[in-house]
């Protein structure tokens, strides 16, 4: 994985002062070298610029970008962040075609199928990506994005000139460009965060590229073309045939997944998703004679403090080392403090660019930190719930009768703390309604569907588009934050084509949940471990942590100078600060409100103040 940015205008002629413009690209790849410390470039042309960090992967000497091709005297270049999964299959069709390749990175593939075919090409990629080409022929600035949104783009308009890059921070380098927040933004934190509207940067003026899109940047203008969406279309396959493809298809996604000229690992929690990516990986390394390495993650004396709940019903560890017995893998077991956790919740916000899910983010931060030690590429399973069914609101008749997203059904908790002039003025009720609604909208619908169904394909279609996107981010910045490539085989466009339009009682066959996912694992994973009760991503249950948080909070408001208090009502914060333990009410997702509030405030008010926000 990669780090890119760059700027064009059809109308600029930006050799002209060159050096200016070279120093500001070097300081767009500066400024994301987390997400590529292996080598950087740049690349500036009459109308435009490239930047790229590179983490190397594919071809660690001949893939170098920016890339540049030339024909008939044109010229393309290219800046690329992600991993092509069908590269060979790609490659021998150009080779059939005429084309010649001077290195075997993917790179070289995308740029030579795009000058054979345009930005259509895109429709033939398999992979996780970003990337920009310059087409001096077109004239015209390109950006891709895959079709689940795994790898980030956004871009801001200034005028005639588009600034692009992997993440804010890349855009914010560029002179003159300021990070500010108006309502729209306001509310994108404190109403539906740390999820973020489809496409939105939060920042006034930014966006990010929509999965599934492409956008083409000339002197026309900004046209905006979609090349995937998902279809709703009758499912013919019997259960049978279905267990059948769907094992076929997760089979056929990780060993594609795990290309790559450095050695891979696996994250692996004691849960079915992560069991199976693992089980799988294992299996094509031992016909290589190699082991695969592992990795789990919890807090230090966990042992100790860990409460069943409703959410979380067991510890990982005792299943963590089933699997490893299973899979005779190298495991290690990485653990985190209170202080590590506490101090990385302002390293989330760095990685983000943005508030993130409080904790959660902070200690999937140092578990990648920690993996890097040992690896630089790691296949995961995360996605798999959202595309079989697997969270709590899949399943639950409040989250399905209720007309608003099902991971946030209660706002309450959110508000509690909020000033009430500043409530009146977010109007947050409104707006996660009409977010919803207009969400609620776009899913495609099949008219042979029973309402029962139809409200099925809504929930699906709100987990695929909002909380999947939430989840990918905090993977991609968590990792790419200490340049570790993580995979999340489970986002293969095929898979979720496919399984969209399973039933969901084949889904959910003799009421198991994700029971398709449990009986395409069949023979690859120990019943034991096949059919364990979901558990989410641990947490911390140390009170000791949550009264950390509650002092840096303490000290927070303290500073006359303290944003986030503008927004916030002191005699509500520190009358909650009293008694702030809740681990049975979710805030966002399976986050339980107590301590997950204290540590978005924290991250709110950081991000304020380090980044120099200012409010309109």
């Amino acid at each position: 994985m990669c780090g890119i940015a760059g700027f064009y205008n059809p109308l600029e002629h930006y050799l002209t002062t060159s050096h200016h413009y070279e120093e500001i690209l070097r300081s767009m790849a500066h400024v994301l070298n987390h997400r590529g410390p292996d080598d950087s470039g740049i690349w500036l042309g009459e109308q435009g610029g490239l930047s790229h960090a590179r983490l190397s992967i594919i071809d660690l000497t001949g893939g170098r970008q920016p890339m540049v091709r030339s024909r008939a005297g044109q010229t393309f270049s290219i800046v690329y962040n992600g991993e092509l999964y069908n590269t060979e299959e790609l490659r021998q069709e150009l080779i059939g075609l005429g084309h010649s390749f001077q290195s075997s990175s993917d790179t070289e593939v995308i740029l030579t199928g795009y000058m054979e075919f345009g930005p259509d090409f895109v429709k033939r990629l398999n992979g996780i990506f970003a990337f920009a080409i310059i087409d001096t022929a077109e004239k015209r600035l390109c950006l891709f994005r895959d079709r689940a949104g795994v790898k980030p783009l956004f871009y801001t308009l200034r005028g005639d000139e588009i600034i692009f890059a992997s993440e804010l921070k890349g855009i914010l380098a560029y002179p003159g460009v300021k990070p500010q927040l108006d309502k729209q933004g306001l509310n994108e934190i404190f109403s539906i965060g740390p999820a973020r509207t489809c496409g939105c940067g939060v920042l006034k003026g930014i966006k990010e590229l929509l999965p599934g899109h492409f956008l083409l940047f000339s002197q026309k203008g900004l046209c905006l073309k979609r090349y995937w969406k998902l279809e709703s279309l009758p499912h013919e396959d019997s259960y049978e045939k279905t267990v059948e493809k769907t094992a076929f298809l997760i089979k056929d996604a990780v060993t594609r997944q795990m290309v790559s000229d450095v050695p891979i690992c696996t994250f692996l929690s004691g849960g079915v998703d992560s069991s199976l990516v693992s089980s799988i990986c294992a299996l094509e390394l031992k016909k290589q004679g190699k082991r695969l390495t592992t990795f789990s993650f919890d807090f230090i004396n966990n042992d100790k403090f860990f409460k069943a709940n409703t959410f979380q019903p067991s510890r990982d560890r005792p299943f963590v080392e089933k699997m490893v017995q299973y899979l005779d893998s190298e495991h290690h077991y990485l653990e985190c403090d209170n202080q590590t956790q506490a101090d990385g919740l302002y390293d989330s916000v760095l990685a983000h660019d943005l508030p993130a899910m409080g904790d959660i983010d902070s200690s999937m931060l140092q578990f990648c930190s920690m993996v890097k030690e040992y690896n630089k590429v790691a296949l995961t399973g995360e996605c798999a719930d959202e595309i079989f069914g697997g969270y709590p609101w899949f399943h639950k008749k409040e989250c399905f009768k209720a007309h608003t997203f099902p991971w946030t059904m209660d706002l309450e908790a959110r508000k509690a703390l909020l000033k009430d002039s500043f409530l009146d003025y977010l109007e947050m009720d409104d707006y996660v309604r009409n977010a919803y609604e207009r969400s609620v909208a776009e899913t495609p619908r099949l008219a042979e569907d029973t309402f029962e169904e139809a409200r099925r394909r809504e929930i699906a279609y709100l987990n695929l588009r909002w909380f999947m996107q939430t989840l990918l981010n905090r993977m991609d910045r968590a990792s790419m934050y200490s340049g570790l490539e993580a995979r999340v085989p489970f986002a293969d466009h095929r898979i979720i084509e496919y399984v969209w339009n399973v039933p969901w009682n084949m889904k959910t066959r003799d009421g198991v949940v994700k029971n398709l996912l449990r009986q395409s694992g069949k023979g690859l994973v120990p019943d034991e471990i096949l059919f364990r009760r979901k558990s989410p991503y641990p947490k911390t249950y140390d009170t000791a942590y949550e009264a950390l948080l509650a002092d840096r909070v303490q000290e927070m408001i303290s500073d006359s100078s303290c944003p986030v208090m503008e927004f916030l009502d002191r005699r509500k914060l520190e009358r909650f600060l009293t008694n702030p333990s809740d681990y049975g009410k979710p805030w966002y997702g399976q986050l339980m409100a107590g301590p997950q509030m204290l540590a978005y405030i924290l991250q709110i008010n950081f991000w304020l103040k380090t980044y120099q926000i200012e409010i309109l």
